[in-house]
């Protein structure tokens, strides 16, 4: 959420159902929702997340800050597309009314609603290789996180893997150490796991849903640093997040890769850039890790939706 919005600033627009309400959500045009639902449709998260290709559904359980009283509210949330008015709408349970602000940030987040297509298409478009992506799509977005643990979690699970067996086995995960949570949805019917759960599981606990011991390890440690207070993925974003991106890589099994990509959608970092992905190094044509950085330095400092440009590319390899 751009600084100086709150709740107020966000058009109340009345909802069918009488335990819902809904906001609209502006955007800078263009927009590329389909692509948006099409990313985070790949990363489904089963029981936790429901996207189609006209809306995006999710549990929620949110913290309020101090000025929202304090306490845990639980709810799910509904996100479509009002193309007419530049606009995403917001339809929430009234259970999240509390925590309205700090859902409408998260929400902004995941969206990348803050996002100056103009300005970045500018900065990228004087690059050769950049310039034909951007044009083919100038509404491309970042897709966000709406949980910075829950994003770190699936990260680690991601790492040398498919998009589809990581979300096969983050889907177990989920289904193992989420809090069930009713809703008037079959297909929503748990809360995404916790740094608190998980930082008290031990390796066998995670390795029977299909987790190597290296990587349990790693997810184990990163609970327990964000649930002690150590290392915060949902704060404001940083102006440079080198100092999170450096705690991120002190945790075991935790290295560039994994700590841009955590940066990339949970810190919301702009210029971030995994630079040995593999996908990006075989859509590139081939190039090592060095040169991919090299070529990154002309798309600063929107390296982040580089990536996605590449990504986007004729796959060689499929973005993680």
């Amino acid at each position: 959420m751009e600084a100086g919005r709150n709740a107020a600033d966000y058009a109340m627009i009345s909802a069918n159902d009488p335990d819902t309400s809904t906001v609209q959500l502006p955007y800078r045009p263009p927009y590329d929702w389909a692509g948006v639902l099409a990313f985070l449709k790949a990363r489904e998260l089963k029981g936790v997340e429901w996207v189609t290709e006209s809306f995006y559904s999710r549990t929620i359980h949110l913290k309020g800050c101090k000025e929202e009283g304090g306490g845990e509210h639980k709810g799910w949330i509904r996100v479509t597309q009002d193309k007419s008015r530049d606009a995403l709408v917001l339809q929430f349970n009234h259970g999240l009314a509390p925590v309205l602000p700090t859902l409408l940030a998260r929400v902004s987040n995941l969206f990348d609603l803050d996002a100056r297509p103009d300005i970045i298409a500018a900065q990228l478009c004087k690059d050769k290789l950049m310039a034909p992506l951007v044009e083919s799509n100038p509404g491309m977005r970042v897709p966000g996180a709406f949980n910075g643990f829950e994003m770190g979690l699936r990260a680690i699970i991601g790492q040398q893997v498919t998009v589809k067996a990581a979300t096969t086995i983050a889907g177990r995960v989920g289904a193992a150490f989420g809090e069930p949570f009713a809703t008037p949805y079959p297909e929503l019917n748990r809360l995404a796991p916790i740094s608190a759960c998980l930082a008290g599981s031990t390796i066998d606990d995670l390795a029977r849903h299909g987790i190597v011991g290296a990587r349990c390890k790693s997810i184990i440690a990163l609970a327990q640093a964000e649930a002690s207070g150590a290392l915060p993925l949902d704060s404001i974003v940083p102006h440079d997040p080198a100092e999170a991106i450096a705690r991120l890589v002190e945790l075991p099994g935790i290295g560039h890769w994994t700590a841009h990509y955590i940066a990339m959608r949970a810190l919301r970092w702009r210029d971030a850039f995994p630079k040995g992905d593999i996908a990006i190094l075989n859509n590139l044509g081939g190039v090592t890790a060095r040169q991919a950085e090299e070529m990154s330095q002309a798309w600063r400092p929107w390296r982040s939706y580089a990536v996605l440009h590449i990504w986007n590319m004729k796959r060689k390899a499929p973005a993680p």
